[in-house]
């Protein structure tokens, strides 16, 4: 299973800048399959590069397709998608979040997936049209350090953060996408008004980060008691360092507060895909029980399939109480974008 270490998975989270096209998926030990007919499948991929290359090696492994991928930020790849429209080399596109997907299938570039395949996950998590389909889940948690912060004391919401009485004590990320689907759970619960409201008060009280990963290392190190991260980045840094000597811990704020927020990484194929049945197959064994334990090996995300276990110590999905906001219901997140705009924190 790929090795969940913090450096290599913080280094496998770096996916600014220019993309990179990768070669065949390199399949070890035993006996490869034959060689399956047709081109290389072409991925176009927005997710952490951990779960995806232990994906391609299972899927490769398991079918003789090989597979080249071009790695980019979700939101870039889905731009360069739009960009590219028919003329793309793209068969399929991999989100490590929803609204992306979200604005594809919008523009009417996706396929519709096979119903088995969207049957294998929870219909909450995947695109009312069929298009795309939720592969894991992430939730959004409040990260303290245990020797600043009593976590008794921490507020009943995420909206209490953007206030003077802890001012100077919670780091955010104003950049990172889950942030904004935050933002869009905001609104959606109490308002645009309450949104905004709340963007200022973090920009006045809080203090900015450039991602969730360096807002959770300063939580370990103790430069910040608080940050508003993803689940994964503290469970891969408490993997590295230790259950008996990380300095931080998870707070989960639950009860359908939008402190609480399940986020999707997932996958669509371009209609215009020259290799759609490769695709099709590539979308199917990721929800299969045998993708699914590959994505999860290598990352602290949720299996959106039923029966799979994470080999992480998660707070259990049935318990987290998480805010009542679905992946469609966050759309394209534009709308956060202008409220960071508005809010003079982009």
């Amino acid at each position: 299973m790929y090795p969940a270490t913090r450096r290599a998975f913080l280094r496998g989270a770096a996916l600014g800048g220019a993309a990179l096209i990768g070669g065949p998926a390199l399949v070890t030990g035993g006996v490869r399959p034959a060689r399956a007919a047709g081109a290389t499948l072409a991925v176009y991929n927005g997710q952490h590069r951990p779960p995806v290359e232990a994906l391609i090696a299972a899927f490769s492994a398991a079918t003789g397709i090989d597979v080249s991928v071009r790695h980019g930020s979700s939101a870039q790849l889905a731009s360069q998608l739009i960009e590219e429209g028919d003329h793309s080399p793209a068969d399929l596109f991999w989100s490590e979040e929803s609204p992306s997907l979200f604005a594809l299938s919008e523009k009417g570039l996706l396929a519709p997936l096979q119903s088995d395949t969207l049957g294998a996950v929870p219909a909450e998590y995947s695109a009312k049209d069929g298009t795309w389909i939720g592969a894991t889940a992430r939730c959004r948690v409040v990260v303290y350090n245990k020797a600043a912060v009593d976590p008794k004391a921490l507020p009943a919401s995420v909206l209490d953060f953007a206030s003077e009485a802890y001012a100077d004590k919670v780091a955010f990320a104003p950049a990172s996408g889950a942030f904004q689907q935050q933002i869009m759970a905001v609104m959606i619960l109490k308002g645009r008004d309450t949104a905004l409201a709340w963007l200022k008060g973090l920009k006045r009280y809080g203090r900015v980060y450039n991602s969730d990963s360096a807002a959770v290392e300063a939580v370990e190190g103790g430069d910040i008691p608080i940050a508003l991260s993803n689940n994964y980045y503290w469970h891969a840094l408490a993997r590295e360092i230790g259950a008996d000597d990380v300095q931080s811990a998870i707070y989960n704020i639950g009860h359908g507060d939008p402190g609480t927020l399940i986020t999707v990484s997932g996958a669509g194929v371009l209609k215009t895909a020259r290799n759609a049945e490769a695709a099709q197959r590539f979308v199917a064994y990721m929800v299969s029980a045998e993708g699914q334990a590959a994505i999860v090996g290598a990352i602290a995300e949720y299996p959106l399939r039923p029966g799979v276990v994470s080999p992480f110590p998660l707070t259990p999905f049935d318990t987290l109480d998480p805010a009542p906001v679905t992946p469609n219901q966050l759309g394209d997140a534009e709308a956060a974008l202008a409220l960071l705009r508005e809010a003079e924190l982009a």
